[in-house]
């Protein structure tokens, strides 16, 4: 390796986002997963976590959607949710839920400012109910 591709990688890893974390829960495509990863990617997200409880975990990403950003990134993979909140927990000061209600926070109200993780459910039926309950914040 070069002593320019060096200091180019060092520079980009130097520029993530350590205090922010997405979760997909039981995303069952994995060609959104892979369309995550690239949007994680590409704004400096180092981490990401899937938690599979109702399907089998992914083995693997959809490369045409996602431009090989998963090499590229850590991505935890869970099929608990409680060890995978656990885990959370001992990382980020702030869990927040992607929710459709009417005393649901906007994203202009979150403190940003504090490590977090942002979860997202699947497409057809969003953040499971199981995950809704967990003692954490509603976005």
């Amino acid at each position: 390796m070069t002593a320019q591709r060096l200091e180019k990688l060092s520079s980009v890893l130097n520029k993530r986002q350590q205090d922010i974390t997405i979760v997909l829960e039981n995303v069952f495509d994995p060609h959104n997963i892979s369309a995550v990863m690239r949007t994680c990617d590409a704004v400096g997200v180092q981490e990401i976590y899937i938690l599979n409880t109702k399907i089998p975990p992914h083995k693997k990403w959809g490369p045409k959607s996602s431009s090989s950003a998963a090499k590229w990134l850590t991505v935890q993979q869970y099929e608990n949710a409680e060890e995978c909140f656990s885990s959370l927990r001992n990382r980020y000061s702030s869990i927040l839920t992607t929710y459709l209600s009417s005393d649901a926070l906007g994203l202009h109200q979150v403190d940003l400012s504090k490590s977090i993780a942002l979860v997202f459910g699947n497409v057809h039926s969003g953040v499971s109910d199981e995950i809704g309950q967990w003692p954490m914040e509603i976005l």
